[in-house]
């Protein structure tokens, strides 16, 4: 496959980021006012971060990365959209911390530092198509004693439609979804329609994913809940969100973490 669907999600996330920013959904204002942009579910993998060093893949315009700077870590952040590593690196700025970033393509990236953990969450996944290749840089960038972090929405999510109430798509990875969209999954429709390219990817290929590029599972957990308000057809429940018509009957989120081998 060539790269073309890079360079069309590009543009879509590269229109995200302005407003993304200004949405409720990551509500600027609190975050840097000093609010963690980090979940229970991936603070309990991560441990404590103070003085680990941490790459942080698809980190959007930086949240998350810049959160865990708060908590002590040396952390890098990778994303595709110049859009995003540029406000990104603002914010760092304006918040005086000392966050790294740089833009890449997952596939691309060449930097030589080893680090303790990488980390990536919620939605990351889907947006490649070889899952074993997006394995093999996660290994590539672990020191001898390294972990990855991963924290995604389960592949049983992307099986239905926008509206979140038909299944539409194959748990397998059968062949590349190709959507327009005129939404984000923030707080507000877009000014036009986008194309989207992603893909499925079922929890065994992530497994033999891991394992085939000599990781080691060491944990794995699914979740019966979703910490963002972010689909279509959502309640608020106890620890989060579920669908309405599927409270606690679904796998909405899973943690996995795997160390070098």
């Amino acid at each position: 496959m060539n790269n073309n669907y890079i360079e069309i999600n590009r543009e879509l996330w590269n229109r995200r980021v302005e407003k993304h920013m200004a949405s409720e959904f990551y509500d600027m204002k609190s975050f840097l006012d000093g609010r963690s942009s980090l979940n229970e579910i991936e603070l309990e993998l991560l441990g404590d971060l103070k003085n680990k060093s941490v790459c942080h893949l698809q980190c959007h315009f930086g949240q998350d990365t810049i959160s865990m700077a708060r908590l002590g870590a040396k952390v890098t952040g990778i994303d595709f959209s110049d859009e995003a590593i540029k406000q990104a690196k603002c914010l760092t700025k304006q918040l005086n911390l000392p966050a790294q970033f740089i833009c890449s393509d997952i596939y691309s990236i060449d930097i030589e530092q080893k680090f303790d953990i990488v980390f990536a969450s919620y939605g990351v996944l889907g947006w490649h198509p070889d899952v074993s290749r997006w394995m093999k840089v996660a290994k590539s960038l672990l020191n001898d004693q390294g972990r990855l972090v991963l924290v995604e929405f389960h592949p049983f999510v992307w099986m239905f439609d926008r509206k979140m109430q038909n299944i539409e798509f194959s748990y397998f990875n059968l062949a590349p979804i190709v959507e327009q969209v005129s939404s984000s999954y923030t707080d507000g429709s877009d000014d036009k329609v986008a194309t989207e390219i992603g893909w499925n990817h079922s929890l065994s290929d992530i497994f033999m994913a891991a394992l085939d590029n000599n990781l080691s599972i060491t944990r794995f957990n699914e979740y019966p809940v979703s910490p963002y308000d972010c689909f279509d057809n959502m309640v608020k429940v106890s620890g989060g969100y579920q669908f309405k018509d599927l409270v606690d009957k679904v796998p909405l989120v899973y943690a996995l973490e795997a160390t070098s081998v």
